[in-house]
């Protein structure tokens, strides 16, 4: 493709995924399917390279560096004519450079990424829960220690966890979200173990919310001008791992208008524009649904929308172009799996007498989307089966 002078135009304007994941993949398929151009960049082995919605894929470095994904963005562009294209992060530290970098990225790219005063309340998670603590929305109890000494201040009276402020410096060298503490003898070996990774004044202890999937429910939407133009609430009934999950693995929508009126609260305050996820957990000790996670982008089951009548990513495509978009929600009753990660955690649920085989297998009856297969697109399901052994090493799959 040749370079353009000035901004595309919208019968050319193409989309850059950085991440070439499930997630990723699904963003090609939902603007393929429109026959928009995807590009992917990724510094991975990835599926998406395999789909037929990718125009072009590029293995870049390291994308955890900020100052590097920024510059391999603008390099893909100049080099691939992409002035104008759509850009989509996929994963927080992504989401975090292009939301610290948008004025240096604006004159050359769209980005669905709000400003970095949107995102810090996301990224940070100290910051999210103390806002949605000043806003009223339900949280588990935090304490916020600095030092050792700090946890004197714990209440170990009930199982707590020890989760990271910012989850990417913990998540990489430890593969896990959180760590469980029953003792305070507990809570202090991993807090040692925590601050040796990331250092002091990073760790956040919260309060255990007892039980599995059936309490586990995610918002998505599309947010813009302080209400959502396209909304979907949903219960996630499985994860992996089944404790603290990095993902959801089997995903049903529902109708739960309290979760709504949460998420608006919070993206209303902090001014959001474009796609993001909030993770909630209802507390079987007050019924109350408590806020966890705030996702800034698009999120792992994001294509059970396209199934449920929500096709996400296009929609906030359509409105970059400045092509209108109709206000729309999820129909409730559609179920979303992905079986590269859900079949696995089944095993060892089975194993450990946490999940009854009849039970799971009746719930695989009546799938709706899945995250990677595809019949009109089926390279990239076929790909992911002989990557399962290097997604078990890198990424714990």
């Amino acid at each position: 493709m040749t370079r353009r002078s000035g901004r595309s135009t919208s019968a050319t304007v193409g989309a850059v995924v950085i991440g070439g994941d499930y997630q990723g993949l699904g963003i090609a398929r939902s603007l393929g399917r429109y026959g928009v151009p995807v590009v992917v960049l990724d510094d991975e082995h990835s599926i998406g390279r395999m789909s037929r919605y990718v125009s072009k894929y590029e293995r870049v470095g390291d994308l955890r560096d900020a100052a590097y994904t920024v510059r391999t963005l603008l390099d893909a562009g100049r080099r691939l004519g992409l002035d104008g294209w759509v850009v989509y992060p996929t994963r927080e530290e992504t989401v975090a450079a292009i939301a610290a970098n948008r004025d240096d990225l604006l004159g050359s790219f769209r980005l669905v990424t709000p400003g970095w005063e949107a995102v810090r309340p996301a990224w940070d998670k100290r910051e999210t829960y103390q806002r949605a603590e000043r806003l009223g929305i339900p949280i588990p109890r935090c304490w916020f220690p600095s030092t050792r000494q700090d946890l004197a201040e714990v209440d170990v009276s009930r199982p707590v966890i020890l989760k990271p402020a910012i989850k990417e410096h913990f998540f990489y060298e430890t593969r896990a979200k959180a760590w469980r503490a029953d003792t305070r003898a507990e809570l202090e070996q991993a807090f040692d173990r925590a601050t040796a990774i990331v250092g002091e004044g990073e760790m956040i202890v919260q309060q255990l919310i007892e039980g599995g999937g059936d309490r586990q429910f995610g918002y998505g939407a599309f947010f813009k001008d302080g209400a959502a133009v396209a909304e979907m609430t949903a219960r996630r009934l499985r994860q992996h791992p089944s404790d603290f999950g990095r993902a959801s693995t089997y995903v049903e929508t529902i109708d739960e208008p309290e979760l709504a009126k949460h998420s608006w609260k919070f993206l209303q305050d902090v001014d959001y524009y474009g796609l993001a996820e909030l993770e909630y957990k209802q507390d079987p000790a007050d019924g109350q649904f408590k806020l966890l996670d705030v996702n800034a982008r698009t999120w792992g089951y994001h294509t059970l929308g396209y199934a449920a009548g929500v096709d996400f990513p296009y929609l906030v495509y359509r409105d970059q172009l400045g092509l209108p978009v109709e206000p729309v929600q999820a129909r409730a009753g559609v179920r979303w799996i992905r079986l590269a990660t859900d079949l696995p955690n089944a095993a060892k649920d089975l194993r450990a007498r946490r999940l009854r085989l009849g039970e799971y297998l009746k719930t695989l009856r009546g799938i709706d989307a899945e995250a990677v297969f595809s019949l009109r697109d089926p390279m990239p399901a076929l790909y992911e089966i002989a990557m399962l052994p290097y997604l078990a090493v890198k990424r714990g799959l």
